[in-house]
């Protein structure tokens, strides 16, 4: 079996040995790190305790041990600790409540940690969170427990196979390379017993790991890590066949595809970052983004821009620095920055926390070495910071226009067949012809007013309800045309056409 605490227990085992008095362990794995923990009380001679509010205080190193009930309650455990002469090794579990505003167990902390050159005692706070209290902090070592690589993962995958394999008979679990290679990629950023639960999830079911378990376990994963807020899963993720135009765009994206996802980088060859798309409100934007995710196979995080900012000072760069740290747990994924202009363009009455936002993610995008593609949508570049949209920060800079008729054309049998519509039945010269000027929102929604009308007429839908809901409305082209003319005329020499 991989041996995956190795590298933790050599971390700790310096932690404990530099006679750290107390050492903040933040974890969702309690069990393997009160193991870690007894591995190193076992090798430095020194007996291992662990403390729960249920239990109290008991030993964690031996086989048969009896709880100390009476040390149930914090400041009797402590009060215990600090009077104990044997130098011990003490995990405290989910301690952190009782140090909030309890000045009496935060003191007796204190006291077990500066006495430290003569009990010899080392405490360790356990929990998934510890917010260390001022008092303390100048006698505490962080320590994080290191997540499963790609190696052990694999491992991790095949023991669950042969598990499942053992309750059925022998049967063996079917899979391909793809598959299995996809499975493990995914699994990346999870604790031990996480990936192992969703590696379980995925076989359990058919005997089977296949690219249809992936988009399950990708939610799964999501709502294991917490994310929420700001950050938000994407469930749908379209594929390009229901992207009308855009040729330019799935020409890049295909010659980036490989690499991006591959698992080492080829030598001289750096991994795609992202790209911006620019252009009118329902001219694809959306769509285009949703398909990056679902043609490349990866999961598809939204950052809704608008949505960072929090009354209180610091609490909007926190919730970016979150949803990036995320973003990077997940990796390879998308990350959709939508409207990025929400977010960053902001003026003097937000006191500066524009800028900081800026610098986060500036920052983030320099230095990160995950695989997270950026897709960042805005429809008014003028409100973005230069340092956003100069070469190097992302790859490209796509212009969205609106759809030419070749490609209103594509549209419309696109929505027609979506709703179950047969485009030959239709007059597709006559639409094309009439819907010059609209986008590709604007398009679907004459068609679904359309349908609207035939749904309460009890007749089917023909070339005349489209055309008379096309002729109904005012499209964006007109009622802005000067802005999309501006917004034209700064793309066409700074960005690349998307179709």
């Amino acid at each position: 079996m991989v041996r995956p605490y190795m590298p933790d227990y050599r971390d700790l085992q310096i932690i404990v040995g530099s006679r750290v008095p107390i050492v903040v362990i933040e974890t969702y794995e309690e069990p393997r790190a009160i193991q870690l923990v007894s591995r190193v009380g076992i090798d430095q001679g020194r007996p291992v305790f662990t403390w729960t509010i249920t239990e109290g205080l008991k030993r964690a190193d031996l086989e048969h041990n009896v709880p100390q009930r009476l040390t149930a309650e914090p400041d009797a455990a402590l009060g215990q600790i600090k009077a104990t002469e044997r130098p011990s090794i003490y995990v405290l579990c989910d301690f952190h409540p009782f140090l909030d505003e309890v000045p009496k167990n935060i003191r007796l902390l204190k006291e077990i940690a500066m006495e430290h050159d003569a009990n010899g005692h080392t405490v360790i706070l356990l929990s998934h969170a510890f917010p260390i209290p001022p008092e303390i902090n100048r006698y505490c070592a962080q320590m994080s427990l290191s997540l499963p690589n790609d190696q052990q993962l694999m491992h991790l995958v095949r023991e669950e196979a042969s598990h499942w394999s053992r309750q059925n008979r022998g049967k063996k679990v079917t899979t391909d390379g793809k598959a299995l290679s996809q499975l493990v990629s995914n699994l990346k950023g999870l604790t031990y017993a996480d990936a192992r639960r969703l590696a379980r999830g995925a076989i359990v079911d058919d005997g089977a790991i296949t690219l249809d378990d992936i988009p399950v376990l990708n939610k799964a994963k999501f709502e294991l890590m917490g994310m929420n807020g700001v950050l938000q899963f994407e469930y749908d993720t379209a594929s390009f066949s229901d992207v009308g135009g855009l040729a330019n765009l799935k020409h890049w994206l295909e010659h980036r595809r490989d690499q991006f996802l591959s698992v080492d980088e080829q030598e001289g060859v750096d991994r795609p970052k992202g790209l911006m798309l620019l252009g009118i409100q329902g001219g694809g934007k959306s769509l285009a983004a949703k398909a990056v995710a679902g043609t490349w196979g990866v999961p598809l995080l939204r950052l809704d821009m608008g949505a960072l900012y929090n009354k209180f000072i610091g609490e909007t760069e926190r919730n970016l620095r979150d949803a990036l740290a995320l973003a990077d747990t997940l990796s390879p994924c998308v990350l959709w920055l939508d409207e990025i202009e929400k977010g960053l363009g902001g003026d003097s009455s937000d006191n500066g926390t524009s800028k900081r936002i800026l610098g986060t993610l500036l920052t983030w995008m320099a230095e990160r070495t995950t695989s997270v593609f950026v897709v960042a949508t805005s429809n008014d570049i003028s409100q973005l910071p230069p340092e956003l949209i100069r070469k190097g920060r992302l790859d490209e800079i796509f212009f969205v226009d609106l759809p030419d008729s070749q490609v209103r054309k594509i549209i419309i049998s696109i929505h027609l067949k979506k709703r179950q519509q047969d485009p030959d039945k239709f007059n597709m010269e006559q639409l094309v012809e009439a819907s010059e000027g609209f986008s590709g929102a604007e398009i679907e929604q004459a068609i679904v007013a359309g349908l609207y009308a035939c749904v309460a007429q009890a007749v089917p839908l023909d070339t005349l309800h489209i055309l008379h809901e096309i002729s109904s409305t005012s499209p964006l082209s007109v009622v802005m045309s000067e802005k999309i003319a501006e917004l034209r005329h700064w793309a066409k020499e700074r960005t690349v056409a998307a179709n």
